[in-house]
This record gives structure tokens, C-alpha cells and sequence, in this order.
């Protein structure tokens, strides 16, 4: 029986997260469960699974998260700390699923104790790649990669071979503007940039995926979590969301990672881990699948890719610089205060204007990402 803390429980991939122990409750208990400001979807949660520990990230909900919970034996947090500690408590594996950089303290306390950390929070990497990866090797921590491109790449990359990889290849959909010129992609709706067409995730990683930041963050993150140089990491555009991503060997060998467009696969193997859990997915149905076609990104109406590539190549601060602007960019745009097209230009100017510095502590990167953030409004 291994027991569960999810840092973002009432989010896309906590809520599947919270599906996989619901069909197998004989390997897990729910020990905490931390949501942001969703006390009915927490308190749901708490209630069906029983954890021993509950956390509102916004302690203005804590009266009404404690009143849902009368009678339960349960401990309430709530505040800022509150997923920190959520992150310290007995558990065997900590998902870290609390969207961007406000899911880094939290994230980086689980490794600190020496969890299993099922990293779903790939913008806490980005900012903070050296610190954690330090962090898990004198705590002797796992970090298990949720991202469904990453997840496929850990399953096919023979860590003893690590050497012998000849390059590490991230699919990616090319999102619902794929196929839209650049003039018609600057003046994209919300619905439009919403309506993904492979994958259920929650708005701001849609976002992400519309304008291919997402990407650009993954190339980043696969950098940190395999120890690859950038010119060892390649960005192929894969419709179909089949293969979900590849690794290229030497010796001509390529193995790649297929299955539905179903993000429980991934998280399945990162709680089941080294076995593997019987799922309730659906199996991929070969003869039914007309093709599988593979395309290199256009950086001309994706600059996002551009500008990853940059912030990885500056180091430093610049990647914290990039996560902070775009987190700012994309709140803006689902807002409706900005148009899609200026999503990038934002990312771009607050690159620009920022100087860069390096980032040893975690308090450097949290003033770093602050400063980012408002020269990002500044420009909105």
C-alpha cells in the first residue's frame, strides 16, 4: 500500500490522479490532498477518499473547507504554506500537479525529504532545473516525469546507455492552430485557442499547447531531467498523438512510447512504478489508425519555440524570466485583456528588458520571476 499526497487535487491531473487510486484502492491510501480555492471539489475528494491531511491554498476558503469537513478526522491547513506542508507529510509518492511557479516551493520541499515525486509541474523545473536536480541527488529523491512526452521518453531511455542516445525527440500535436496561417493565428478567440483536438488538460497548459510554449517548456525540461544537451533534443509535430515521444540510438535503433491520448497512462506508470497498473483506458486500435504523420515545427508562427530555445541557451534567470512572462501573458489573454498574437510579443519584451543574472537560491528565482512578471504587465 503506498500512500499518496497530491498537490493539486482539484486540478486535471489530480482529479485522474484521484481516478487511478479510486480503481485501485488496494495500493493506495490518500494521505493529503492540497487544492487552490475549489472548496467543493476538495472537500468532495477529502470525503470519498479520506485523507489525513487537507490544504486550501487561499486561507480566505479555510471556514467553509472546515465547515464541509465537520466531523471528519482530518487535519485542515490553508495558506501559502499549506502545500508545503502538505509536501512534507508521510507519504511514499507526492504528485506535484499545482499549476506553474506556485507549485515550486512545494514541489522542491517534496524532494527535499527524499519522496517519489511524480513531477506533473514542468514550469517548477524550468525555473528551478539545477536546484531540484541538485536537491534529488542529496536527498536521494525520484523524479518521475508526468508529461506524457517525458513519461515516454523515461520508458524507452535505457539509463544505462545514456551515451550511446543519439538525440531524444518530443512530439507534439501542433495544437487547434496547426494548420491556421500566421495573420489568422495573432486574432485567435479563447474558444478557439481552448479546443484542443487529442487532449482533456486544464486552460492554461491548453494555452500553452496553442501557442506551442508548452513545447518550448518540455524542450527545457527535458534538458534538466535527462541531462541532455539542447542540440541532443529535437521537436517533431505529431497530429495523431500516438506516439507520444521517441529516442534515437546510434546504432540507427529508435524506440518510441505509443498509447491513447489519455493522460492516466502516464501518471499510472509514475504511481505504479517499477510495475505497471492495470488501466481503465482505452487500448490503441492499430487498424484503425489510418496513418502516422510526422512534421517539423514552423518557429515562424510558433515563436514560442524560438524564445525557449533562447532561454535555455542565456541560462541563468532567462528561463524563469520566460515562465514568468508567459504565465503572466496567458492569464491576460483568458482574461480577454490582450489578443493571442501579443501572448508571445509579451514573452519577448520581458525577455528583452530583463537583466540577466544568475539564480543559486530558490529566493534569487522567486525574485527573478518577480521582477519578470512585472515588467510582463507592464507591457500588457
Amino acid at each position: 500500500m503506498k500512500r499518496i499526497s497530491i498537490l493539486g487535487a482539484t486540478g486535471s491531473i489530480g482529479r485522474q490522479t484521484l481516478d487511478i487510486v479510486r480503481q485501485h484502492p488496494d495500493k493506495f491510501k490518500v494521505a493529503a490532498l492540497v487544492g487552490q480555492k475549489n472548496v467543493a471539489a476538495l472537500a468532495a475528494a477529502a470525503l470519498e477518499f479520506q485523507p489525513d491531511f487537507v490544504a486550501i491554498a487561499d486561507g480566505n476558503a479555510y471556514p467553509e473547507l472546515k465547515a464541509a469537513l465537520r466531523g471528519m478526522q482530518v487535519e485542515i491547513a490553508a495558506g501559502e504554506g499549506a502545500a508545503v506542508e502538505a509536501a512534507r507529510y508521510d507519504a511514499d509518492i507526492c504528485m506535484a500537479a499545482i499549476v506553474g511557479i506556485a507549485g515550486l516551493p512545494s514541489t522542491l520541499a517534496a524532494i527535499e525529504q527524499g519522496k517519489t515525486v511524480a513531477l506533473a509541474n514542468k514550469e517548477a523545473l524550468v525555473c528551478a532545473g539545477p536546484l531540484m536536480i541538485n536537491a534529488a541527488k542529496k536527498s536521494g529523491a525520484k523524479i518521475l516525469p508526468v508529461d506524457s512526452e517525458h513519461n515516454a521518453i523515461f520508458q524507452v531511455l535505457e539509463q544505462d546507455n545514456q551515451k550511446q542516445v543519439q538525440k531524444i525527440i518530443l512530439t507534439a500535436s501542433g495544437g487547434p492552430f496547426r494548420n491556421w496561417p500566421q495573420e489568422k493565428i495573432q486574432t485567435a478567440t479563447r474558444a478557439a485557442a481552448l479546443d484542443h483536438p487529442n487532449w482533456s488538460m486544464g486552460e492554461k497548459i491548453t494555452i500553452d499547447s496553442a501557442t506551442m510554449m508548452n513545447k518550448g517548456l518540455e524542450f527545457i525540461e527535458a534538458h534538466y531531467l535527462f541531462d541532455m544537451p539542447p542540440d541532443q533534443i529535437e521537436i517533431l509535430v505529431h497530429p495523431q498523438s500516438i506516439i507520444h515521444s521517441m529516442v534515437a540510438y546510434q546504432d540507427g535503433s529508435i524506440l518510441a512510447q505509443l498509447g491513447p491520448p489519455d493522460m492516466r497512462v502516464p501518471i499510472g506508470y509514475c504511481l505504479g512504478y517499477p510495475r505497471r497498473l492495470a488501466l481503465n483506458t482505452a487500448s490503441l486500435d492499430f487498424t484503425a489508425i489510418k496513418n502516422l504523420s510526422f512534421e517539423p515545427p514552423d518557429d515562424l508562427r510558433f515563436p514560442a519555440l524560438g524564445l525557449a530555445r533562447s532561454a535555455l541557451a542565456a541560462g541563468q534567470i532567462m528561463p524563469t524570466a520566460l515562465n514568468a512572462a508567459n504565465e503572466v501573458a496567458v492569464a491576460a489573454f483568458l482574461a480577454d485583456k490582450i489578443s493571442f498574437g501579443r501572448i508571445t510579443e509579451i514573452i519577448d519584451g520581458a525577455m528583452q528588458r530583463i537583466e540577466n543574472a544568475p539564480q543559486n537560491t530558490i529566493q534569487e528565482l522567486l525574485a527573478a520571476d518577480l521582477a519578470a512578471r512585472q515588467i510582463a504587465e507592464g507591457l500588457i
